[in-house]
């Protein structure tokens, strides 16, 4: 599953290369994406070779090549094109609308987690939310948080979305993860071990990356998705 900025980046760069043989350079990527500096642009063109979609030549300045494209986005559009539906007009319906059921489950909203310094760990729930049956990983339990502050803003989460989190008390190298520090307070962050050292990566180049001993802190959760109100 791709960022929303992961998607666009990626988008990007497969139109320039149809257009003019050639991708974007880094600073057009930043400009496109509208970002404040090329390091987050570094962060998500290492995400999309993480994960397959894009390759990197060596030895060859601006080489990249897009190996696989997600289904959603071969036979998009270049230019994105939203159907209104006018709400004054209560019986109708595009030709091609159809309805359709979508299984959902309620998951508890457990306070707010911050995306930016820790704050409080994570409180009693404060109300529930109705998330797709299908972001939610089968035999796992889950909870959802809301997220305050910017940190992460690279990789896609705003404050103010709410995230899906699967509980687990373990995580790989470069799972956003719900990080309990010293007992008291939690954080959302990028999960990177070095030996007995635990860095926890912001997505904003504003932040700094915070190192912990492995004692220090406890994962609660994986983020598995997001929700988001416009």
């Amino acid at each position: 599953m791709l960022t929303r900025k992961q998607y666009d980046l990626l988008q990007f760069i497969h139109k320039r290369l149809q257009q003019d043989g050639v991708p974007p350079s880094f600073d057009e990527m930043k400009d496109a994406l509208d970002l404040r500096s090329k390091s987050g642009i570094h962060r998500l063109i290492t995400a999309l070779e993480e994960r397959g979609f894009i390759r990197r030549l060596a030895h060859r300045a601006r080489a990249i090549e897009i190996v696989k494209l997600p289904d959603s986005m071969e036979d998009a559009p270049a230019t994105f094109r939203p159907t209104i539906i006018d709400g004054d007009r209560p019986d109708y319906r595009p030709a091609a609308a159809r309805p359709v059921e979508i299984s959902a489950v309620e998951l508890p909203v457990m306070g707010r987690i911050a995306a930016g310094t820790p704050i409080t760990a994570i409180q009693e729930p404060s109300h529930n939310v109705a998330v797709p049956a299908s972001m939610l990983r089968s035999g796992g339990r889950h909870y959802a948080l809301t997220v305050k502050g910017d940190s992460m803003i690279d990789a896609g989460i705003n404050s103010g979305d709410i995230v899906v989190i699967q509980e687990q008390s373990n995580a790989d190298n470069g799972d956003i993860v719900v990080a309990l520090v010293e007992e008291q307070e939690a954080t959302l962050k990028t999960f990177r071990r070095r030996g007995t050292t635990i860095a926890l990566e912001a997505a904003n180049p504003a932040y700094e990356t915070r190192l912990y001993q492995d004692h220090q802190v406890k994962v609660q959760g994986k983020l598995v998705g997001l929700i988001r109100s416009y």
